[in-house]
């Protein structure tokens, strides 16, 4: 049996509603539900149905792998880094992880 972290959903909407810098109330609008339905699930009172949790990635733009990513806390700009990467020459793609190593040495 699957357990799902309404915690980890709950945190995930708001995270990636307030990136895309929408409100609760218009994000729910804009997905064809109540004006609280947002709301609700970052308050972890519900958790959304699959169909809604389709419309919510659909909304943010990302796929629901993206969504369950933990570690990709910006998954658009994630998706549009490799989109990128991949036209790259290899020169040019290790100049590029060069660099990347370089920046989070510094961290």
């Amino acid at each position: 049996m699957i357990f799902i972290d309404e915690g980890f959903v709950a945190e995930r909407i708001a995270q990636l509603r307030m990136q895309k810098g929408v409100s609760a109330r218009d994000m729910s609008l804009s997905i064809g539900q109540s004006n609280n339905y947002i709301n609700s699930i970052e308050n972890r009172k519900t958790l959304p149905s699959m169909r809604g949790f389709f419309y919510i990635c659909e909304y943010l733009d990302i796929t629901p792998q993206e969504f369950f990513d933990e570690g990709n806390s910006f998954p658009e700009d994630m998706r549009g880094f490799l989109q990128e990467a991949r036209k790259l020459d290899r020169s040019s793609f290790q100049a590029i992880m060069t660099l990347m190593k370089k920046i989070n040495e510094k961290k």
